[in-house]
C-alpha cells in the first residue's frame, strides 16, 4: 500500500490493496512522562521516537489517510515536553468515554496536527470523499452531536486538537481523521507545501478576519509578534491582503528582510529594543520603546495586537494596543501565566479576545486562499520522518523561520503538484519565499 501511494496510483488500485497491519509513526511514550522533572532544558529529542505501531480500526465516520507530509507545530513541542500536562491525560479521558474513542487510550501517543495525503479507506458513513482523493487535514476534531458545535465548531464540549488531544496524528505514514476534518489539497502546492498550512494559517485567519476574532478592517494597524514564525508569517499575509497595515516584530536582520519581501514595510527588530536585556519587553520601559518604534514606523498605535508569545509579551501587548483596541491571543509559547497592568485595559476600554484554532468553514476559506495563490506556504525547511526529533527541536529552540515540514510517505520534496499552470501563475519565487 505505502509503495503504491508513493507511486501515485489511482483510487481503484488503492481500494484493491490491503491496508498494512503496522505502520511507522512518531510517538511519545507514557513511560517517559517523568523524565524531565527537575531538568531545565527539556530536550524533545530525548522523548520523541519513531516506532512501528498497530493499525487502528476505522470508525464509520472516519477516513484513513496515507500521510505524504506533515509539519511541526508548537503543540508537538508541548507534547514532547509533557507540559503543561502530559497529553496522556487527554487520551485517558477519551478512553473513559468508551466506544470508538477508547482506541485512543494507549501507552504511546502519535503526534502531529498538520497533514497532506491520500485517502486509502473510508468508514461506512463517509459520503463526500473517496479513496484516492488528495486531501489536507483540518486539525479541529469536533463532536457533531454536540449542539454547540453547530453554533461554532470550536465551542462544542467535545472539540479537541487532533494529534495533540487525540491519538493517531499526522507525524506518521498513516493517520486516522474524521470526515469533518477533510479538505481538498490545493493542486498547485507540493505535498510538503500543503501540509504546513492548515493549523497556523487557519488560526491566524480566525484571529484576524473571522467574525469570531478581531474583525480586522481596511487601514487597521496590526502588531504581530514573532512575525516570521508559523503563526506570524500567515498573519502578515492576511493583514496585507485585507488592506491592513502590518507591523512585524522579529529578532534578526535576516528575518526583517524576509518580512519586507512579504510586503511588510514596518519592521521592528526586537534586539534593538532589548539591547542585550532579554527581559526588557516584560517591563514598562521596554513597552514604551516598542510603542515609540511603532509610531515612528506607521504614525499611530495599533488597532490590533496579534498575541501568541504569552508571558514575555502579554503585558506589552495590553499596553501597546490603542485606546479601544484589541489584543487577540491564541497561545503562550513562552509561558501561560500572564501578568499585565489592568489600568491600561479598563481605563482605555481595550478588549482581550481568546481564540483557539478554527472551525471547518474558516479552515475551508483559508484553504481556498492557498488554492487561489493569495496566500503562500511559510515552509522554510523539510525533514524526513526519521529526523522528527531534530525538526521538533528546531521549533522548540526557535531556530526556525516560518514552518518546518516533515516528509512522511513522500519520497522527496516537490511532489504532489497536479496543477502546474496555476503554480506557474503564482510563481516559484513567491511560493519558495521562505526557502530562498
Amino acid at each position: 500500500m505505502s509503495e503504491a501511494v508513493a507511486a501515485g496510483v489511482d483510487g481503484r488500485t488503492l481500494e484493491a490493496l490491503p491496508v498494512p497491519d503496522c505502520f511507522t509513526a512518531a510517538t511519545i511514550r507514557a513511560s517517559d512522562v517523568g523524565i524531565f522533572e527537575g531538568v531545565e532544558d527539556k530536550d524533545v529529542r530525548k522523548s520523541l521516537f519513531v516506532d512501528e505501531i498497530p493499525m487502528p480500526e476505522l470508525a464509520p465516520d472516519e477516513a484513513l489517510v496515507a500521510v505524504m507530509a506533515s509539519s511541526i507545530n508548537y503543540n508537538t513541542v508541548w507534547s514532547a515536553m509533557f507540559e503543561p500536562v502530559p497529553t496522556f491525560q487527554f487520551l485517558k479521558q477519551m478512553g473513559k468515554a468508551g466506544g470508538w474513542e477508547a482506541r485512543h487510550d494507549l501507552p504511546y501517543h502519535v503526534l502531529g496536527s498538520d497533514a497532506s495525503g491520500v485517502i486509502v479507506r473510508t468508514g461506512s458513513s463517509v459520503r463526500k470523499w473517496r479513496v484516492g482523493d488528495h486531501v489536507v487535514i483540518a486539525p479541529a476534531y469536533v463532536d457533531e452531536q454536540d449542539p454547540d458545535t453547530h453554533r461554532d465548531g470550536m465551542l462544542g464540549d467535545g472539540q479537541k486538537a487532533w494529534g495533540f488531544e487525540t491519538n493517531f496524528g499526522a507525524l506518521a505514514h498513516y493517520a486516522v481523521v474524521r470526515a469533518s476534518q477533510l479538505m481538498p489539497k490545493p493542486a498547485l502546492l507540493s505535498w510538503e507545501e500543503a501540509a504546513v498550512n492548515p493549523l497556523c494559517a487557519s488560526t491566524a485567519y480566525r484571529m484576524l478576519v473571522s467574525d469570531r476574532g478581531a474583525q480586522m478592517k481596511q487601514g487597521d494597524v496590526v502588531l504581530v509578534w514573532g512575525a516570521t514564525g508559523g503563526l506570524g508569517s500567515y498573519a502578515i499575509q492576511l493583514v496585507r491582503n485585507g488592506g491592513g497595515i502590518p507591523v512585524g516584530v522579529v529578532n534578526s536582520d535576516k528575518k526583517a528582510a524576509l518580512l519586507r519581501s512579504l510586503g511588510c514595510e514596518a519592521v521592528i527588530n526586537r534586539s534593538d529594543i532589548e539591547d542585550g536585556d532579554p527581559t526588557a519587553l516584560e517591563r514598562p520601559q521596554g513597552w514604551k520603546k516598542v510603542g515609540a518604534a511603532i509610531r515612528e514606523a506607521v504614525g499611530e498605535d495599533p488597532h490590533i495586537v496579534f498575541e501568541h508569545v504569552g508571558r514575555k509579551t502579554f503585558g506589552a501587548s495590553v499596553f501597546l494596543a490603542r485606546r479601544g483596541g484589541t489584543v487577540i491571543t491564541c497561545g503562550s509559547s513562552t509561558g501561560y501565566a500572564h501578568t499585565y497592568d489592568n489600568r491600561y485595559l479598563w481605563m482605555r476600554l481595550k478588549r482581550i479576545i481568546g481564540s483557539h484554532g478554527a472551525n471547518l468553514y474558516e479552515q475551508s476559506e483559508v484553504n481556498r486562499l492557498f488554492s487561489l495563490g493569495h496566500l503562500v506556504p511559510a515552509l522554510s525547511k523539510t525533514y524526513g520522518l526519521s529526523e522528527v526529533g531534530e525538526a521538533t527541536r528546531s521549533v522548540q529552540t526557535n531556530q526556525h523561520i516560518g514552518k518546518v515540514g516533515v516528509l512522511c510517505l513522500a519520497p522527496r520534496p516537490g511532489l504532489g503538484v497536479t496543477d502546474p499552470q496555476a503554480r506557474a501563475k503564482v510563481g516559484e519565487s513567491r511560493l519558495r519565499l521562505f526557502r530562498s
